[in-house]
């Protein structure tokens, strides 16, 4: 995958890096909820554990009674008890 060079533009017009390219972004609240933007797919998906693979890795997401809500093309939020997260680079 070709990363995409962050531009001039959009630092001028002060645009979060996570929007002008397929960086994911990550939104933790408390240990019981957690957004991903920019995901890809989920690749296993357990009531205790959760593998989302993103452009950059696969976040992995180890819990008790987790959920997967809100679901759309660009963003996945996981709910349950949120006991550790880890993260596997794919792309240098």
């Amino acid at each position: 995958m070709k990363k995409r060079n962050y531009r001039k533009i959009d630092k001028i017009l002060e645009l979060p890096q996570e929007v002008c390219s397929n960086i994911p972004k990550t939104i933790i609240t408390g240990f019981d909820e957690m957004i991903i933007e920019n995901f890809k797919g989920i690749l296993e998906y357990e009531e205790f554990f959760v593998k989302i693979n993103t452009h950059i890795g696969i976040i992995n997401i180890n819990g008790f009674n987790l959920n997967l809500e809100n679901m759309t093309n660009d963003d996945i939020k996981v709910t349950g008890r949120i006991d550790s997260i880890d993260i596997e680079r794919t792309v240098d």
